[in-house]
């Protein structure tokens, strides 16, 4: 529990209002001999790692992570220097291949007409090859490459840019289309990033579709602002440390594919414990529908439930959240219950959702239809921000501390609350 409430609300800290990595602040590079990505550096290639750290790489030179200085590349992938003829990358990508565990993971770096595989930082048996090797009809010269999994593209797929045209390499098959994008700028290099496609070019990044390539109105905007730590730059253009006294939790939730979500205002944040850290966005981003904040949020089946007022919304949790058709409904209407709801949450293996409401405690069968309350309980705490179920019993949050049960029916009958721990300084780097 003690790693959980840490990295909450550390996620809470960085409370943004864009779609970007939050580092943390950056200490200054006194080195004048190595490159300065503030400087408004153009990335040649962008790849994660097996274990989600990021490269950003330009000439011999690459930076890992978000923040931090550089450092030549054969340091941390040994080949990548002069005796090999390598003095930059043209691409590079980490495979999506979940299918063959052989390849899943594993980072494929381009320069010319060849193509060198790393798993681990280790350059792997009968690499560097000719690309067409592994990649039958992609071209050589590339300028950017980046993994599309199946359900964001039609396959487990490639996107290889070349100039304006994108050659689409389905991995199953082995086979490419070649789309012409001459509305979305040259890329040097791209990324994937929480499910979203960012294309590189200069010292901006433009956010595209990757079946589509379309972009959206409020493109291009400035790297330094939101994938690294850049001084008189601020990050997302708006960065703002909160007092420990004033945190406070609407939601909480993790749904079927195990991805966390914090709700806080008009800000969610989510963490992928595996890769790719905490992240902070406006909840319309991915529920353009919910434009006043939630009050409850829970999982259920491959669907996320967002209560505000008296209104269920229901998405299907696809790769980017669809609402169903025919919502919102009323609370009546879907669970049937009326009344402002505090706090929700479904245990794992579970198919009730436990709704808190002031004072009382109802669960409600997911199954049944329609659906109806089957038991209503009192509770000894009142006014619950929020709440979430796990494996490590139920986490319920009250402004600026939690408290922790073993169960549902434990959190029920308790007629004394646990000791409740309280957000410190030290916990989250808040102001206190």
């Amino acid at each position: 529990m003690e790693l959980f409430t840490k990295t909450l609300f550390l996620c809470l800290a960085f409370a943004l209002t864009n779609g970007a990595p939050a580092p943390p602040p950056d200490a200054a590079v006194d080195d004048p001999s190595l490159p300065d990505r503030c400087d408004g550096s153009e990335f040649d290639a962008i790849t994660p790692d097996e274990k989600g750290n990021t490269f950003f790489f330009k000439g011999s030179h690459l930076w890992k992570g978000f923040h931090g200085p550089a450092q030549l590349s054969n340091e941390s992938f040994k080949e990548l220097d002069d005796i090999h003829n390598i003095g930059h990358v043209d691409a590079a990508f980490r495979m999506h291949n979940a299918e063959n565990p052989d390849d899943h993971d594993h980072i494929y770096f381009f320069l010319d007409d060849k193509v060198f595989r790393y798993y681990d930082h280790a350059l792997e048996e009968g690499y560097p090859k000719e690309i067409q090797q592994d990649f039958p009809g992609v071209p050589s010269h590339l300028d950017a490459a980046v993994e599309c999994p199946k359900g964001e593209c039609m396959a487990d797929s490639v996107l290889f840019f070349k100039g304006q045209d994108v050659h689409v390499y389905d991995i199953a098959t082995k086979t490419v289309k070649t789309k012409t994008w001459s509305h979305l700028p040259v890329c040097t290099s791209a990324l994937r990033w929480l499910e979203h496609y960012y294309c590189f070019h200069g010292h901006n990044f433009t956010k595209f579709h990757p079946v589509s390539g379309m972009v959206s109105d409020a493109y291009p905007k400035d790297a330094r602002r939101y994938f690294m730590k850049c001084p008189n730059f601020g990050h997302g253009g708006n960065y703002s440390v909160l007092k420990c006294s004033n945190v406070k939790i609407d939601a909480i939730t993790t749904d079927d594919a195990g991805k966390s979500y914090f709700f806080a205002g008009l800000i969610y944040m989510r963490l992928d414990t595996s890769r790719d850290g905490l992240h902070a966005f406006p909840i319309t981003r991915s529920w353009k529908e919910v434009t006043s904040g939630v009050d409850a949020v829970f999982s259920y089946t491959d669907k996320m439930y967002l209560i505000k007022g008296d209104q269920v919304y229901i998405y299907k949790a696809a790769a980017h959240y669809t609402l169903i058709e025919g919502y919102p409904k009323t609370l009546k209407e879907e669970l049937g219950i009326e009344g402002h709801v505090d706090a929700a949450f479904v245990c794992p293996d579970a198919h009730a959702v436990h709704l808190i409401q002031g004072g009382i405690i109802r669960a409600v069968d997911l199954t049944a239809t329609p659906r109806a309350v089957t038991r209503t309980m009192p509770m000894s705490l009142s006014n619950i921000d929020a709440a979430m179920c796990s494996a490590e019993g139920i986490h319920v949050f009250k402004g600026p501390t939690y408290y922790q049960y073993q169960s549902a029916m434990i959190l029920a009958v308790s007629r004394i609350a646990p000791e409740p721990h309280n957000v410190t300084k030290a916990m989250m780097g808040c102001e206190e």
